[in-house]
Order: structure tokens, then sequence, then C-alpha cells
């Protein structure tokens, strides 16, 4: 027993030393690529754990067209997303995210040779608004993490039917890769009004995101991403999601993305592009 707690005591303080001996990892990396180059919580399903300064806003918006068979967004459909997301301060970042279902180009005829009425949701849909609070002890350290609470309103178009508060919350995780890299992931759930029988028809989410620039000026880089939702009905929903970005500066990002379901109940092609802007020092 003596002899190997003095073989452990040896193991760790080698360590401990080598520790003691550097200098704080986080220090100084708000200038790396990862920290100072604008990262949106588009595309794909995970929210970055990056969050605005007080006095930052960033503008994320983009369309999506989900697959007939997609398990995740409107299936069969289009869909304009914006979100707004406003620097607080003592690390809280608001935000607000409204989507605009759009009507079908076609639609099935009737008897006389017309198109039909569309029946079906569209416009605008119910607002979701949320907060990020920073739960580790320094903002953009290299290994962050970060707690989202959200909630979809009972607002948006009258064609959505069954409209009710959907709280959620999420918790972000992320580990920088070297200066420029990072793999970030989510584990959340969201539930219908806030009764206990909601949590039943509740849906859970766990994400896992790499990304990172592919070009030496930073400008070009990519984002795969791999994603499962699960809820009792339905079971577990895989997916992967794949993109390319553009920054041209620091503060502007235009992105194109593809996803697919991994098993045929998660089954659906959607593909995406959009664009993401930050004001602000």
């Amino acid at each position: 027993m003596t002899t190997l707690l003095t073989a452990g005591t040896l193991l760790l303080a080698g360590p401990a030393c080598t520790l003691a001996q550097t200098t704080d990892p986080n220090l100084g990396n708000e200038e790396s690529p990862f920290v100072r180059l604008i990262r949106p919580d588009r595309p794909g399903q995970t929210i970055t754990t990056n969050m605005l300064y007080p006095g930052q806003f960033q503008l994320e918006t983009g369309l999506t067209r989900y697959d007939g068979g997609s398990s995740t967004g409107y299936a069969g459909r289009t869909a304009w997303g914006s979100t707004l997301r406003v620097g607080f301060f003592n690390h809280i970042e608001l935000r607000a995210t409204q989507n605009y279902l759009l009507t079908p180009a076609t639609r099935p005829l009737t008897a006389e040779g017309a198109p039909a009425p569309f029946a079906g949701p569209a416009g605008f849909a119910p607002l979701n608004v949320g907060a990020k609070l920073l739960a580790s002890t320094v903002q953009n350290a290299r290994s962050q993490v970060v707690v989202l609470f959200d909630m979809n309103l009972r607002n948006g178009d009258a064609s959505f039917q069954n409209k009710q508060f959907e709280p959620g919350a999420r918790l972000l995780v992320s580990q920088q890769l070297g200066q420029r890299f990072g793999l970030e992931g989510n584990l959340g759930f969201r539930q219908q009004g806030f009764k206990a029988e909601g949590t039943k028809q509740g849906q859970y989410l766990t994400t896992l995101a790499l990304n990172g620039p592919i070009s030496a000026n930073n400008h070009l880089g990519f984002f795969a991403e791999t994603y499962a939702t699960w809820q009792r009905q339905q079971g577990w929903r895989p997916g992967l999601t794949s993109g390319l970005f553009f920054r041209p500066t620091p503060g502007l990002r235009l992105d194109v993305t593809a996803a697919h379901g991994l098993t045929p109940a998660a089954g659906g092609f959607n593909v995406g592009a959009g664009l993401s802007m930050r004001l602000g020092k």
C-alpha cells in the first residue's frame, strides 16, 4: 500500500509542477481566430458557446428547404429563419428567433383544375425568446460552459394550431482545438406547456459539431455536425449536417449547408444558405 501511494504521489506531482510553471492557457485567448472571428448559432442544430460582449449585436438569417421526410424543422416546407442576439451585462446574452414559413409554390389541383386552397400553417411561426448565461469562469476561454434558457411563445400566424408555451433549456459546451478550430456540443430538452404531462411529449436533443477554417487566411471554413433527437413516441432520430462558410471580414459570414437523417425514421434531405453579421466592438 505504501508503494502504491508513493507511486501515485509521484505521478500526480509531475503534472502539477508542469502546470505551475506554465502560463494561464486563457491568457490572451480573446485574440485567437476561433474567438475573434464571428461564430453564429447557425447553421445546423448546434448552438455555439460564443457570447456577445455588452453593446454587441448579431443578426443571423437564412433560408432552409426541408424534405418531406425530415425529422427536424418543417417537413416538406421552406422556412426563412432569423435570430437577433444582443450582448448584455454580467455575462448574459439575450436572443430572439423568428421563423417565417413560406406557402408551397405547387399545390394539388381541384376537380376544376385550379390550385386547391392551402390549409397548412404558413406565415410567421411562434416567436422564440431566450438568454444565454455563462456557467464557466472566463468568457471565450479555451474550454467554456454556457446555459441557454428559451421559450416558444403563443403568438404567430393563426394557421399555426394548438399553440402553447414551450419552455426549453440546453447545456452548451465547447473545447478550442489549437487557435482556429473548435469542438462544440449541446444537450437539451423542450416540453409542451408547464404541466408534468407535457414532458411526455417533450423532445431531447444532443449534438456534436466541429468547425474551423480550411484556408490559411481563415476566410474559408467548414462545419460538420452529428445530432440526434429523441421523443417517447418517435425514439431516436439521428442525422448529419455539413457545410462551408466564407468570412470576408471578422464580423461577416456566409454559409451553405446540407443535412440528412441516418435512419428511415429520421430521413429527409435539407439544404440551406444564410448570412450572419456582427456589429459593435
